[in-house]
């Protein structure tokens, strides 16, 4: 047997008779030799699903399909750390628009729980126009229904200002539910945070949707009204203060009974402040104090809180609103008077803040004699002024003086044994300079 002949070198075969072979041959048959491999491996890896020209989001990978998948399964529960895709978000929107009751409960879920996890997402809640469906779920009347809208409503509301003008714009106030009392704590707890969130566009949109609306001060009192729970009524307290703060709000806030019900708020210590500074808003009003004048807890209630020593700035507020509503009303000051309110004002002129003081010696002078004529005019003027040149008018000027400097002293004694025994406990240089700055020559009369 021959043995196999070698195969000719490429310079042998040059040197053959054969003509050479071209430098491109070689080239191309390396091309489709790599071709061939690519489709070989193409070949081995799963085909991706068709998408339609149509859709404007990259279509979800498996990852993200399985995340999402088991979100929907474990009642909205994200789990591995997976980042949420914007596909991700767009399959919980598409449950949200054109899904059944219960699946649009569950993509609100999501939708909260996204939120919460991904600041991005508020971004995208915009163009995807999730404001509007959580909205219009707000004003169904199925259980669970309003309140789960309202959970995702509320953490697309934090720290987006958009966000709640598109609420307002929606009519979240005019789709508030109606049957408040089958509401829950919880529930009410959640409508009065998102309130008191819009209520920061109370100088845009909100204001002009409540102008509009006649349902949206009505709920927030109601609410107010029915709950026992603290946290909700310092939330719908400080809405009120916010609503109060526009001029053109004072009359739907009147005409629905809030001031009745921030002057029983006020008797509360922890709650005092924030309604104490809404009644400020509408007492300069003549809508507010004419519902303040007419009611049963004025003055008494006011001047109790006058007496709270640790609570300043309580007293300061209440003096505020003392002194508006004396403020030329001989019938209030008279009511005051009855009330006891000169002992009162003298403690807070002797011992209160710096301001509450100005205040309570402000109130002093008025009542210090109410035919003075040498009161100024912003000092509460009064009706009937005096002429000084009449003899029988100076001689109801000295009686009116000796009444109530007779009065003061009586009640600047029983004042003065009350003082004294709480300083007493402290500093005794204290007490020295106590006694010393409450004498009857540093009483401004």
């Amino acid at each position: 047997m021959n043995p196999i002949s070698p195969l000719p070198s490429p310079s042998s075969s040059s040197s053959s008779s054969s003509p050479q072979t071209p430098i491109w041959v070689y080239s191309y048959i390396k091309l489709r030799f790599f071709n061939r491999i690519r489709r070989f491996l193409r070949s081995k890896t799963p085909k991706k699903p068709y998408v339609s020209p149509k859709e404007s989001i990259t279509p979800p990978s498996n990852e993200v399909m399985q995340v999402a998948d088991a979100g929907w399964d474990s009642n909205c529960g994200i789990g591995g750390g997976a980042d949420i895709s914007a596909a991700a978000l767009r399959m919980t929107v598409k449950k949200l628009h054109f899904g059944s009751w219960e699946e649009k409960e569950i993509a609100a879920k999501m939708i909260e729980k996204m939120s919460k996890e991904d600041v991005k997402v508020k971004k995208l809640m915009v163009e995807l126009r999730v404001v509007p469906a959580l909205v219009s779920m707000v004003a169904s009347d199925a259980v669970g229904r309003p309140e789960v809208a309202v959970k995702a409503l509320l953490e697309l509301a934090k720290g987006s200002f958009e966000n709640k003008a598109l609420m307002v714009e929606a009519g979240i106030l005019h789709k508030l539910p109606r049957n408040i009392q089958a509401m829950d704590e919880s529930a009410k707890h959640d409508f009065a945070r998102l309130l008191l969130s819009l209520s920061s566009l109370i100088n845009s949109h909100f204001t002009t949707a409540l102008q509009t609306n006649e349902s949206g001060i009505p709920f927030l009192v109601e609410i107010l009204d029915s709950t026992s729970n603290f946290e909700t009524q310092k939330c719908c307290l400080e809405t009120v203060y916010n609503i109060s703060t526009v001029l053109e709000n004072v009359g739907p806030l009147v005409s629905n009974g809030v001031v009745h019900t921030l002057l029983k708020m006020s008797s509360s210590k922890g709650l005092s402040d924030r309604a104490l500074a809404a009644l400020g808003n509408l007492v300069v009003t003549s809508q507010g104090k004419k519902e303040m004048e007419s009611s049963p807890l004025v003055p008494d209630s006011l001047i109790e809180i006058m007496t709270w020593e640790d609570k300043p700035k309580s007293i300061e507020l209440s003096a505020y609103i003392l002194m508006m509503l004396a403020h030329q009303s001989s019938e209030q000051r008279e009511k005051m008077a009855k009330s006891g309110i000169v002992a009162v004002l003298l403690e807070v002129a002797l011992l209160g803040s710096p301001l509450a003081q100005k205040r309570a010696l402000k109130l002093l002078q008025w009542f210090k004699n109410e035919k003075q004529a040498k009161m100024d005019p912003h000092s509460g003027p009064q009706t009937g002024r005096i002429v000084i040149g009449s003899p029988v008018n100076q001689r109801e000027v000295r009686e009116g003086r000796k009444m109530m400097k007779n009065l003061v002293k009586q009640s600047l004694y029983k004042n003065m044994e009350l003082i004294t025994g709480r300083a007493s406990a402290g500093d005794p240089a204290k007490l020295k300079n106590l006694v010393i700055s409450t004498s009857s020559k540093s009483l401004p009369f």
